[in-house]
């Protein structure tokens, strides 16, 4: 417990942004009740994600942006639920589309989102397979 005293600590790197307010919404990817610290889907598809989450932003050779921020926040939570084996590998192009949809309603050109929409598809599988949830890094 965290009364206990302990010589090391554990962490996970990697994150460059912390959620300060709990943001919810209404998601096409249905069917599923599932939940790990910070992230709950419930079986009609409303995501929550609590005040705390960390996650990385946009990945790859581009830049973060207003545009950005709330789509890479839901695609990096949903991720994360299929990484930790609490979704199918099935939903990813559901997930991928949201990320799109959500820049591109967030005011992100056209052509960046579909340029993401195309990367994430081609190049980002390997973020939400479970052989990616690393494990915490320990100090000292």
């Amino acid at each position: 417990t965290c009364r206990d005293l302990m010589a090391k600590i554990y962490y996970k790197d990697g994150y460059k942004y912390q959620l300060s307010r709990c943001y919810g919404m209404q998601t096409p990817v249905t069917g599923y009740r599932t939940s790990c610290p910070f992230i709950l889907l419930d079986s009609k598809g409303y995501l929550i994600i609590e005040d705390g989450y960390a996650w990385d932003g946009a990945s790859g050779p581009t830049w973060d942006s207003k545009s950005s921020m709330r789509g890479s926040l839901v695609h990096d939570a949903f991720y994360q639920l299929e990484r930790e084996g609490l979704l199918p590998q099935s939903e990813r192009g559901k997930i991928d589309k949201m990320l799109h949809d959500i820049c591109v309603e967030d005011g992100m050109w056209g052509w960046r989102a579909d340029l993401w929409l195309w990367a994430v598809r081609k190049f980002a599988g390997y973020a939400a397979s479970p052989k990616n949830n690393h494990p915490p890094l320990e100090a000292p």
